[in-house]
């Protein structure tokens, strides 16, 4: 560790000379489309990159994820290195990136094409500094992540593999700094909220489903939730309604919950279904809850070596750590009994003056990122 934390501005200044290309491929993969089940455009670039990169065994498998190796000197053991490829950004239309001279702009910018460029830049950039581990490096562009997704496309990739991983890391755009360790419980759902068949249009005061969706919101945020071990619930998204004058006929809430504890998670999917329940009779409205996602919590220790490298990297880059529970990737690898973590890349915000799916990020930061990525795999390699 003594030499890769010496060697890191040299892994910095060498990332920074790769500016312009791997500037080039965030924004050629972030104006691809890739929701969620539509991922294969987005997954053959990346798959040709891998080609073109040299990298062996270069595939798109089964479940559409993009697939390749970067082999080691004796290939005594496999290292996992995984960015998810799904977006919430479903228009061709909605994807433009402006390239400012410090940071970029655009639909969900970081969420997740920075990871991804990532992955398409490591081998040039370990060209670049004359690296080659030990290990060899399996590079997994995973589809089906977000959402309905359920982190399938990984969870595929890590079953149906031949050879298990002796360890991996979870790649996220932002932020730079974030070091998770530990994957909280995650239960994810929507609220559909229908008018009957038989609904009386004319009936004066006639609510529609809005209202008794706003009262399902209403409950549920008075939910007593702990402090420890940590349990919060996010409202991310309602929709429902045509205009100002016409009942909504349909309207969904889109939540998830999350939490250390899987009992606490399993309480809170109890509640949600008792407050689902008891407004649907008194409203007399149709409401179903749906469960899109869940799986428990997880992790490795604090103590790991994976971690104290991390930490280690991250303080001689001058970059604070930041510890906490994710919901990303690394659940996936927890399951598979993989040790891991998830690493940042760059800073990243969503500002007030910008469209609702438009983020802002950081360019220069971007090389240390990258040569935290580096550090961290010669570490693992050790």
């Amino acid at each position: 560790m003594e030499q890769i934390l010496a060697d890191l501005p040299r892994l910095r200044e060498e990332a920074a000379g790769l500016r312009e290309p791997f500037l080039s491929d965030i924004v050629l993969i972030g104006e691809i489309p890739s929701p969620t089940e539509g991922e294969a455009a987005r997954a053959q670039f990346v798959a040709d990159r891998f080609v073109g990169a040299g990298l062996h065994a270069c595939s798109i498998d089964e479940k559409g994820n993009a697939v390749g190796l970067l082999p080691g000197e004796t290939g005594r053991k496999t290292l996992l290195l995984a960015a998810p490829m799904d977006t919430f950004v479903t228009e061709a239309g909605d994807q433009a990136i402006e390239v400012a001279p410090d940071r970029l702009v655009g639909p969900f910018v970081g969420d997740n094409c920075i990871a991804l460029a990532a992955l398409t830049i490591l081998p040039a950039l370990m060209d670049r500094l004359q690296i080659r581990l030990n290990s060899h490096v399996v590079l997994v562009a995973c589809a089906k992540s977000l959402g309905r997704g359920n982190l399938d496309g990984l969870r595929h990739f890590l079953s149906s593999t031949r050879t298990t991983p002796a360890a991996g890391i979870c790649l996220e755009s932002v932020q730079l700094g974030r070091l998770n360790y530990a994957s909280a419980g995650v239960f994810q759902g929507e609220v559909h909220c229908r008018l009957p068949a038989n609904y009386n249009w004319a009936q004066y005061g006639a609510t529609g489903t809005i209202i008794p969706t706003g009262e399902v919101i209403g409950r549920i945020s008075r939910i007593a939730l702990p402090q420890k071990p940590l349990t919060t619930i996010v409202l991310g998204s309602i929709e429902g309604g045509l205009s100002y004058s016409n009942i909504a006929r349909e309207t969904v809430l889109k939540f998830e919950a999350r939490s250390e504890s899987i009992d606490e998670l399993k309480a809170v999917r109890e509640k949600i279904e008792d407050i689902v329940e008891e407004v649907a009779a008194q409203s007399g409205k149709q409401l179903v809850l749906d469960i899109i996602a869940w799986r428990g919590p997880g992790g490795i220790d604090i103590a790991h070596p994976m971690v104290r490298n991390a930490r280690a990297i991250l303080g001689a880059l001058g970059v604070q750590p930041a510890l906490y529970p994710t919901t990303s990737q690394l659940a996936a690898l927890i399951e598979a009994g993989i040790p891991g973590v998830t690493l940042g890349l760059t800073t990243g915000e969503r500002r007030s003056e910008l469209d609702e799916i438009d983020e802002a990020v950081a360019i220069e930061p971007m090389s240390t990122g990258l040569a935290q990525l580096v550090a961290n795999l010669m570490a693992m390699d050790e």
